[in-house]
């Protein structure tokens, strides 16, 4: 990191729109008023962000008795088909893909017809019967009008099937907006009536990478803490409109699931507690903060237990690949500040430093985090473009890379170990079990002799 600060002051090659989007911490930002965010892509910067349906479906897709029906052409729905790679514990209905498969006739004279046969089509072939239908507009269906919302409303009068409809064409937003919209639906489906409250919590924001959420929940059942919904990780109908009753909604992603959590408050008086389950500091803050919550000084004895007997179980292996990481600097490029934050902390319990930070959405005071948790003279980017990780990835020179799929070539074409975070990953990564596995990666695969010959700069 000698003279980063000098080194990273030179953003000439950043678009001159993009610069005040780059924090340099320690220097306040490249325009030295800290960073701009939660704004507009800018044109020509090629975002890696996702778009409006995407963020809609990445939210909705893993409740996994309800039918995903995408209203739009053939490629909005395979181009996002299983895209998170949520585990079940019981249906497999979500991992179909239903599409009304709109063609050139149905943008001139519209689609509705073929919505409402697409719907038909579905609750009278499928048994057992489906309970919930979601349907997503896509870009096409916002363009040329249809009403999703009549049809939806009329075949769940005809088939006593909740039919939601979730408004999520492109030029509405961006991604976050998607969540937005899924949220409602969610709540849309919960209803408006309150519901007796018994002690219990909703867990928000996990998706079940890899059964994550099933390991949580085992954590949860140790210390006498009852869960009521998942949402929307290995969710069901039958859970989903249950979560009114909780007492407490404990959120992961909050990037995703803030407009939840916040309507949920207003309307069933249900709070909310930001938690992370990733590295010891935040598993323990986590498990604490919840037991606490819920039943006082009894069960937050209990999880104080359960963390001694968990670390001391992890900690011998973690000890010994955290001696072959000691000293590495890392890159890290995720879609959300939520996963940024927990991830510098993780890196920092292994011995690793996070020199790049990169983000697609985030608030000012979410950076604000970012910035307390980073190492001096990192870069922390919002709204990231393959461009400015290329530009900072060569001035940094980081042993390894921790990213999104999105990321992956960049930095294999580039010579640097990449460590897949996010979707395609098959195992937790999260929480103590999560621990292991994500250091074990790490060290296999920064320490692979195959780096020897790999060439650090492609266009050389």
């Amino acid at each position: 990191m000698d003279d980063s600060a000098e080194l990273l002051l030179d953003v000439k090659d950043v678009l001159e729109e993009r610069k005040s989007r780059i924090l340099v911490k320690s220097i306040g930002g490249c325009d030295g008023g800290g960073i701009r965010c939660d704004r507009e892509t800018i044109a020509g910067s090629i975002s890696q962000r996702a778009c409006v349906y995407c963020g809609a479906r990445v939210v909705l897709n893993p409740i996994t008795d309800a039918v995903h029906l995408v209203h739009g052409p053939i490629g909005c729905a395979s181009y996002t088909w299983d895209l998170r790679g949520s585990l079940t514990s019981d249906s497999n209905l979500f991992r179909n893909s239903f599409s009304t498969d709109l063609r050139e006739k149905d943008v001139i004279f519209g689609g509705e017809k073929k919505l409402a046969a697409a719907i038909d089509e579905i609750i009278e072939g499928y048994t057992p019967r489906p309970k919930l239908i979601f349907v997503y507009a896509t870009c096409v269906v916002g363009v040329i009008g249809d009403d999703i919302e009549a049809v939806c409303r009329q075949k769940e009068a005809q088939h006593g099937v909740r039919v939601i409809p979730v408004k999520s064409s492109g030029f509405v937003g961006a991604k976050p907006m998607g969540y937005k919209l899924a949220c409602g639906a969610l709540l849309e489906l919960m209803g408006d009536a309150k519901q007796e409250q018994k002690p219990g919590v909703n867990i928000l924001g996990d998706y079940n990478h890899g059964g994550e959420i099933w390991i949580i929940e085992g954590y949860l059942r140790k210390i006498g803490v009852n869960v009521v919904a998942r949402i929307t990780g290995d969710s069901s109908y039958e859970q989903l409109i249950k979560a009114p009753s909780a007492t407490l909604n404990i959120v992961e992603c909050s990037g995703s699931m803030a407009y939840l959590s916040q309507q949920m408050e207003k309307k069933f008086g249900i709070p909310s507690l930001k938690v992370r389950f990733i590295g010891y500091q935040d598993i323990k803050s986590s498990l604490v903060q919840i037991a606490e919550y819920i039943g006082g000084q009894e069960l937050v004895d209990r999880a104080l237990r359960l963390v001694e007997q968990e670390e001391a179980r992890v900690e011998p292996i973690i000890s010994e690949y955290r001696k072959k990481l000691a000293g590495k600097t890392a890159a890290v490029c995720v879609g959300g500040t939520y996963k940024a934050i927990a991830m510098i902390q993780l890196l920092k319990e292994f011995g690793v430093k996070t020199v790049l930070i990169g983000t697609q959405h985030g608030s000012v005071e979410d950076y604000r985090v970012i910035n307390d948790f980073s190492v001096e003279g990192a870069v922390i980017i919002n709204d990231t473009s393959p461009t400015e990780i290329e530009k900072y990835v060569r001035e940094f020179k980081p042993d390894l890379f921790v990213g999104n799929v999105k990321e992956r070539t960049l930095a294999l074409k580039m010579g640097i170990p990449f460590v897949d975070f996010n979707h395609d990953r098959k195992y937790p990564m999260t929480t103590y079990e999560g621990m292991i596995n994500f250091i074990r990666e790490l060290d296999l695969t920064s320490n692979s002799p195959v780096w020897k010959w790999a060439n650090t700069d492609p266009l050389v």
